[in-house]
Order: C-alpha cells, then structure tokens, then sequence
C-alpha cells in the first residue's frame, strides 16, 4: 500500500497553482535592435534617394567633400541592371501565375529601390575635411570622425584586398581603397547593428585621393609640431544620420 502523499500548498513549485517562469527563446533575443537597424538603414537609403535629387550632400557644411562614388559607379550601374533583367525576365515568365508574380514584382522592385539608395548614399554622404578633422564615411553605414591631430601617417596606397584584422577598418569602393591612415589613438565608430568598435588603421578610397592625401599634409605642416598628444578622450561615435 502506497503511503499518503503530503498535500502541498498552492503555488509551490511542482503543483497546479504554482505559477510558471517563462524563458525568453534564445532566437528572440536582440531581435528588436536588428529590426530597429534594418528600418532605420533603409529609411536613411530613401532619404539619401531625396537628397540626390535635390542635390542636397549631407554634413558637408564648411568643410571640403571628397567623393567615393566614382569608385563603384560601373559596379553599382551593373548590379542595378542586372536587377532590372532579372525583374522582365520574372515577369514574362510568370504572366500566367498572377499572385506569385505581384509578389516578387513587388520584391524585385524594392530590391531596384535599395540599390538606387546605396548609390544615392554614396553620392549625398562623401568624405569631410574640414581644419580639424576628417570625416570618413561609407553609405549610410559607417561614420567615423578622426581628429587630424591623431593621425600618424597619411599616404596615398592602392590596395585591392582587405583582410579583416582587429583595430584596422577598410572602407572599399568597388573593392579598393586608395589612402591609408595611421592613427596614434582609438578613434571610434558603430557597426550595423550600434557596436562600438575602436580602429588605429584606416583604409578608404576617395575619387581624388591625390588632392585629399596633400590637403591633410597641408594642415599638418600648418599645425607646426604634429607630434601627437593626447589631451582629451577621443568623441564618442555617432551613428550615421
């Protein structure tokens, strides 16, 4: 004979009233930040759309803009026509399946729509040199400002492939950069998704790197000593707007 059970009080842990924990799936954590990054990047494509037409170039203000556009122009160009090709193409094919050819219209023409914005970015958000400092920036995914006074070395180098190394950044254009940056100090920037990541070596193309490589050698000569010093923390990233 089986001996009587204790009778348990409610809500202990093992009984029909105790209430029950709920664990977050692991799948769902930081899905709200990726979907944040995702809509605010193409919402910055859609307006970086607007301000090509307008010719409007985004946080140029008194500084002087040197493009990077040129660089990935072709690719750019082939990359929108073969979506172009591929949309006729899907839609002769499909002509007799209505709803699966509205969707992928629908997607094929969006697609269209993130490459012209890419372009459009790359075009309203060149690279600023202004007395001080020079702002390097990629689509509208990278924004990295680097105080002049910390650069070590500037020089013009063609570079045509870009292993990823901690502390080091390559901002290609149609797989190339043209300059090469040394820093003495962290400088700072955010990833895709709002990571802080520091860097003491730049590479990025500009169309004019010559002009661009010679103005810094400028305003450092102009600066007298440019050993560096530091004398204040590096500004914090700030992500591209």
């Amino acid at each position: 004979m089986n001996p009587p059970r204790t009778p348990r009080e409610p809500g202990t842990p093992g009984t029909p009233g105790a209430p029950r924990t709920r664990k977050t799936p692991a799948v769902l954590i930081g899905t709200h930040p990726v979907g944040r990054a995702l809509v605010r990047h193409e919402l910055l494509l859609l307006a970086s759309l607007f301000r090509w037409m307008v010719r409007r170039p985004h946080g140029v203000g008194e500084g002087r803009a040197f493009g990077y556009a040129r660089g990935q122009g072709a690719m750019m160009l082939g990359f929108g026509f073969v979506c172009v090709v591929e949309t006729v193409t899907m839609s002769v094919l499909l002509k007799d399946h209505p709803l699966a050819h509205r969707v992928l219209l629908v997607l094929d023409l969006y697609t269209i729509l993130i490459v012209a914005g890419l372009h459009a970015a790359s075009v309203t958000r060149p690279h600023v040199l202004t007395d001080t400092t020079l702002r390097l920036r990629r689509f509208a995914t990278v924004d990295l400002l680097v105080p002049l006074t910390t650069v070590t070395s500037v020089r013009r180098e063609l570079c045509l492939t870009h292993a990823k190394k901690d502390g080091e950044l390559s901002l290609e254009a149609g797989s190339q950069t043209t300059v090469t940056l040394e820093l003495s100090d962290d400088a700072l920037y955010l990833t895709f998704f709002g990571r802080p990541k520091a860097v003491r070596l730049v590479r990025f193309h500009a169309d004019d790197a010559d002009r661009l490589v010679g103005e810094i050698d400028r305003l450092r000569r102009a600066q007298g000593d440019f050993t560096p010093v530091r004398s204040e923390p590096s500004p914090l990233p700030a992500r591209p707007g």
